[in-house]
């Protein structure tokens, strides 16, 4: 069969311009469809003057004659070296690195625990496992809340249990004038206070001098005599509430105060904050602390020696679930968030750490002209007060006295030595009764709670830790 052969336009240089000419012959890069672009253009001028191209043969735009060619160039030495160095140096950082991250998880202790306890809230508040505490005296803390068994401010559903805050003129039959003036709050004479102290089951409002009924209720549910630990473990999953001035907390205190009263005998917050907007409020509900409460006189707490925080750079601990937890044994105290090696506190004990009267200097401090004697030397042990049988509380405070709101700082409406404080606090709802979240919200939830004791079930450590809860139980 005879080859076709392609219809070749003549005069192809004729129908381009010199312009065109000149950029064609000089580029060697122009690719075919460049090309083709040109021909076309140029068959059209030369169809529309009635002029046939011609077909230009292909020319190479491969390099040709003399150039540069560095990849055959013989390399400085000192760049290989450098190389090397740089490689080296990569090898060993991350190395370094590797292991600080390896001794650092392997320095977090991962000894046995027995779980005692474990509650999720599906079946209720059960009062073999819960206590409330109903009284009106704020806890030592000076808190304005009124502690009830009241449903409303504690009650459970499918998604745990919560402990909310409400405004007693909404909840109660008080009416507001009652509240300020009039009306007498006698826990004693129903037979539900649980304090034995007369101020603290209690109150009488009175416009002359300024007292009024707590304006508002909460919950605070305890563990006590029902379920503690003598070292272990505690977990607890909360989400936590939204509104000023409201302090939730996670905290442990001894079944008996052995060595004296608060603090003596200690107490151990695994968490505690507020429920003040973080963005505007420095320490609010993006931030969680864990502290240790011990000394040889109230007026001494040395709190402040040993307690840390838990940031949270994005969002705040009222958007969603948390577990907070708390490890201890006679070596450490640590409390921690979500994970283990996220701690917001780590106080270690030990003849380097000397014992807690020692770790205090309370041997320098003065009390009314004398020094305070060590309570806790009779033990010989470097861990006491915290040596002892704790419970679990949970709770919701509003407000409080004892600088844990800081006086002056966002707008806080009253001041901690002012003996109307609670009137301040109050007469200020217009403020922050509107900041506190809608429903549940303004309270805190709480899906599950967890106790271990240390050691294997059926260990001498872990028997002796149920022993003792059943002992308390019973």
């Amino acid at each position: 069969m005879e080859k076709s052969h392609p219809y070749v336009i003549p005069e192809f240089q004729s129908a381009v311009s010199a312009d065109d000419r000149r950029a064609y012959n000089h580029n060697p890069f122009l690719t075919p469809q460049d090309q083709r672009s040109i021909i076309s253009s140029a068959q059209r001028s030369s169809y529309a003057e009635g002029k046939p191209l011609r077909q230009r043969k292909f020319k190479s735009a491969r390099l040709v004659g003399p150039y540069e060619k560095p990849w055959t160039e013989i390399r400085d030495p000192r760049m290989m070296w450098d190389k090397i160095f740089f490689i080296a140096l990569t090898i060993v950082g991350l190395g370094l690195g590797a292991y600080i991250i390896y001794t650092g998880w392997a320095s977090v202790e991962n000894p046995d625990y027995c779980l005692i306890f474990e509650d999720d809230f599906q079946n209720g508040i059960n009062k073999n496992d819960w206590n409330y505490e109903i009284q009106v005296g704020g806890f030592g803390v000076g808190s304005f809340d009124w502690a009830t068994d009241d449903p409303t401010n504690a009650y459970t559903d499918e998604s745990g249990l919560h402990i909310v805050p409400t405004l007693t003129t909404s909840a109660t039959n008080i009416t507001l004038a009652e509240m300020l003036n009039g009306y007498t709050l006698n826990l004693t004479s129903q037979g539900i206070c649980t304090s034995t102290g007369n101020n603290s089951c209690a109150r009488i409002s009175n416009i002359t001098t300024q007292t009024m009924i707590n304006p508002v209720r909460s919950a605070r549910l305890t563990t006590k005599g029902k379920h503690n630990i003598t070292y272990g473990k505690v977990e607890v999953t909360a989400k936590l509430p939204r509104g000023d001035w409201l302090w939730p907390a996670i905290w442990m205190l001894p079944e008996s105060d052995i060595y004296g009263a608060w603090p003596l005998s200690g107490e151990i917050d695994i968490m505690e904050s507020k429920g003040n907007e973080g963005q505007t409020y420095n320490g609010g509900r993006n931030e969680v602390g864990g502290t240790l409460h011990w000394a040889p006189n109230a007026m001494l707490d040395a709190f402040w020696r040993t307690n840390g925080v838990r940031y949270m750079t994005r969002g705040d601990y009222s958007d969603d679930f948390h577990t907070f937890g708390m490890e201890w044994s006679d070596s450490y105290i640590y409390t921690w968030v979500d994970s283990r090696l996220a701690q917001s506190l780590y106080v270690p004990f030990g003849k380097k750490y000397g014992s807690m009267y020692d770790r205090g200097n309370f041997a320098s401090m003065s009390v009314n002209g004398s020094i305070p004697l060590d309570p806790w030397s009779v033990t010989g042990r470097f861990n006491t007060p915290f040596d002892e049988a704790f419970y679990l509380i949970m709770n919701v405070a509003v407000g409080g006295t004892d600088g844990y709101f800081a006086d002056g700082y966002g707008n806080k409406p009253w001041v901690d030595s002012s003996a109307t404080a609670m009137e301040q606090f109050w007469n200020a709802s217009s403020a922050w009764e509107p900041t506190w979240g809608a429903g549940n919200t303004r309270g805190m939830t709480v899906k599950n709670v967890k106790l271990y004791s240390r050691g294997l079930c059926g260990s001498p450590s872990s028997s002796s830790t149920a022993a003792t809860t059943s002992a308390t139980s019973s």
